[in-house]
């Protein structure tokens, strides 16, 4: 109840209290006028909230949505440095009503607020809190029922998943692996990508390990066994690094060739509906076979972020 992705409201006049995820109490008149945002950069799309948007972090330039909506970003908008190296003179002239970052280091928060800027610190950790992240920037911006919009968009994708895996004996359930930036740091029991797994009825080997992500030794790697393999996409590595390696030749996933490198989309945004039926389809071919995801993705994306997804294909390759 402390966090602000367990939600806990106060509404005055146009003053919204609430308490984010490093427990700091944070009031914030609304509707926002004037923002800098280090992350949740693809809800910008979402809520068409451009105009009151007077920074980005420098992720944002390289992000395949923000550039197919705004080709012309990064002279537009100007970089305040990243969430973990900010640019202090930079943010400060931009003179933002609120800065929305997440929670990495703590002390670069402390220090934006001792220079009078108010912050807003965020971590979904799982997919009920992500709903109540995009719910506070709905309320933030003015956009309540835009948000409430998109969510229910994601819960469309989410009912496909859940209809089709429902099929799934429990014999026939897959072991799935997510790796991070390394191949030995995977996805355990804690996080959206955990929530992920247990939507497409997915076995995380992981699961028991009672964190966000683990460093874990190759050998537990291998007594686990993993039907399918999928890898951040924005590892520095890919599929064949992991199919060619020796240490990973013993492995279900790699003698079957289930070795999968997600899109670079943020799974903190609505997007994460659409990464979650790509691996419902990558774990369970047999059950998704006539689903048409080209058309899924089409349409998601011009009701949720209002342009084709051509234009962001084309920017992806």
């Amino acid at each position: 109840m402390l966090l602000l992705l367990a939600i806990s409201w106060t509404a005055q006049a146009a003053t919204i209290t609430c308490r984010d995820k490093l427990g700091r109490t944070v009031s914030v008149n609304t509707p926002v006028k004037r923002v800098v945002f280090f992350i949740t950069y693809e809800l910008i799309p979402a809520l068409d909230i451009w105009e009151r948007v007077v920074g980005v972090g420098i992720w944002a330039y390289d992000n395949d949505l923000m550039r197919a909506t705004k080709p012309n970003i990064a002279n537009i908008l100007p970089s305040t440095g990243c969430g973990t190296d900010i640019n202090i003179e930079a943010l400060l002239k931009l003179k933002p009503d609120l800065v929305i970052t997440w929670t990495f280091k703590p002390e670069t928060i402390s220090f934006m607020e001792k220079n009078g800027l108010k912050v807003i610190a965020i971590y979904p950790e799982s997919l009920f809190e992500l709903y109540d992240v995009m719910r506070l920037h709905g309320r933030l911006f003015g956009k309540e029922k835009r948000m409430e919009y998109c969510i229910s968009e994601m819960e469309n994708i989410f009912k496909i998943i859940k209809e089709r895996v429902s099929r799934i004996p429990d014999h026939k359930r897959k072991k799935v692996l997510w790796l991070g930036g390394k191949p030995t740091t995977v996805s355990c029991g804690v996080g959206i990508t955990n929530d992920v797994f247990k939507l497409i009825r997915a076995i995380n080997p992981a699961s028991s390990i009672p964190q966000g992500n683990a460093d874990v030794p190759m050998e537990r790697i291998i007594a686990w066994n993993p039907d399918v393999v999928f890898i951040w996409g924005n590892a520095s590595y890919g599929v064949q690094s992991i199919l060619r390696s020796p240490q990973w030749r013993f492995i279900r996933a790699v003698k079957e060739g289930r070795v999968y490198k997600a899109p670079q989309w943020s799974t903190w945004a609505p997007r994460l509906a659409l990464i979650a039926l790509w691996m419902a389809m990558k774990t369970y071919p047999e059950y998704f076979r006539d689903i048409n995801f080209e058309r899924i993705i089409d349409d998601f994306y011009r009701k949720v972020f209002g342009i084709p997804y051509r234009m962001v294909e084309k920017i992806e390759g």
